[in-house]
C-alpha cells in the first residue's frame, strides 16, 4: 500500500484482511480461536499474519509458547491496525449510505427500560412520515440489543450505556440520564433521608445486570436482575433498595408505592447514558438517518422542557 521510493523504503504490500486475521488473533488469544471469529479456515488465518509478519519486516506474535503471545512490535501495531480497520468499515459505511435510498424494512431493538412515553411519540412520527416502511419492534436486555445489532437480527439498537461494546458497533449518545435512589414506603431506609454508605451495606441492594455484565454494587449483600422495571417491582415489596433511571423512579405505575431518598453519599457516577448503536460496516439509509436525527431532537425538546 506505500509505494517503493527512490530512498529505498520497503515497499508495503499488507491488506485489510490480513490486519483483520491479526487483530481476530490478537483479541481472540489463538489463531484457531480467530478462524472461528471469522468464518475462514485457520491456515488461511495463519498464512495472513505470516505473510503480514514477512511484509512488515518483524514478528508480531511470540508462538514460542503453547498460543500466540503479542511481542512488543505486535502490541504496538494492533492499536494502529484496529483504527485502519475502523476507519475502512466507516468508509463502507459512508459508500453504502449513498448507495442507498429509503430502506423497505428495519428492526429496531429497545432496551425496556427506555422512556416509552418518547418512543410511543417518535413511532407515531415514523408510521406518519414513512407509511410503506415495515418495522420490527424487539425488545430485550442492554446484552440482547446489543448482541442483535452485532449479528444483524436488528439493524438499530437503543440502550443504556454500560461496559465497553465489541469493536464491530458504534454507540451515537442521544440522552443521559440520573439514576436515583429508590426504597419501598415501607423499608427501614425510608425513614433516612440522605442515607451514607454504611447505611446502605446493611440492606439489600437490587443490581442492574445483563447476560454478561452487572453493575458494580455498593452492599455486599445484593441480587441482579436484568430488569430495571422488574427490579423496581422487587423494591416495592420491600426486597432491597436499588438505584434505577429517575424516569422509572418517578413512574406512576410506582406512585405511592416507592420513595426517593439523596444519593449525596454514594461516591460513584450516577449519570447513564443514552443512545444508538449499530454496526461500524453497516450502511444507514434515509430512513435511518431521519431516525438518529429526529431522536436525538426529541430528547433535546424534552430536556428543554424539564429545566
Amino acid at each position: 500500500m506505500i509505494g517503493m521510493s527512490h530512498y529505498g523504503w520497503k515497499k508495503m504490500n499488507w491488506s485489510i484482511e490480513q490486519l483483520k486475521a491479526f487483530v481476530a488473533a490478537a483479541n481472540t488469544g489463538s489463531f484457531s480461536a480467530a478462524s472461528r471469529d471469522l468464518g475462514k479456515a485457520q491456515s488461511r488465518v495463519s498464512t495472513a499474519i505470516s505473510n503480514l509478519e514477512i511484509d512488515l519486516g518483524f514478528k508480531l506474535f511470540d508462538r514460542s509458547h503453547r498460543l500466540p503471545v503479542l511481542t512488543e512490535q505486535g502490541e504496538q501495531l494492533l492499536i494502529e491496525a484496529k483504527a485502519v480497520i475502523a476507519q475502512c468499515e466507516r468508509l463502507n459505511s459512508r459508500a453504502m449510505s449513498v448507495q442507498t435510498n429509503n430502506e423497505l424494512a428495519l428492526t429496531i431493538a429497545i432496551d425496556e427500560a427506555v422512556p416509552i412515553s418518547t418512543f410511543e411519540v417518535f413511532f407515531d412520527k415514523t408510521a406518519e412520515t414513512f407509511p410503506l416502511l415495515k418495522l420490527t419492534i424487539l425488545n430485550g436486555s442492554r446484552d440482547d440489543i446489543a448482541h442483535w445489532v452485532d449479528i444483524g437480527k436488528a439493524d438499530l439498537g437503543v440502550l443504556f450505556q454500560g461496559e465497553q461494546l465489541c469493536e464491530r458497533l458504534e454507540f451515537f449518545t442521544i440522552d443521559s440520564f440520573h439514576q436515583s435512589l429508590i426504597v419501598s414506603v415501607d423499608h427501614p431506609l425510608a425513614d433516612i433521608p440522605v442515607p451514607n454508605i454504611s447505611q446502605l451495606n446493611e440492606y439489600r441492594q437490587l443490581v442492574i445486570c445483563d447476560l454478561q455484565t452487572a453493575s458494580k454494587p455498593i452492599s455486599a449483600n445484593c441480587w441482579h436482575v436484568d430488569s430495571y422495571y422488574y427490579m423496581t417491582s422487587l423494591v416495592t415489596r420491600g426486597l432491597g433498595w436499588a438505584l434505577v433511571p429517575e424516569h422509572i423512579a418517578g413512574s406512576q405505575w410506582y406512585s405511592g408505592e416507592i420513595k426517593e431518598l439523596s444519593t449525596y453519599h454514594i461516591p460513584e457516577s450516577l449519570l447513564i447514558e443514552m443512545g444508538l448503536v449499530k454496526r461500524r460496516d453497516k450502511g444507514a439509509g434515509n430512513i435511518m438517518n431521519w431516525m438518529f436525527a429526529e431522536l436525538e431532537a426529541m430528547f433535546l425538546e424534552a430536556k428543554k422542557n424539564k429545566n
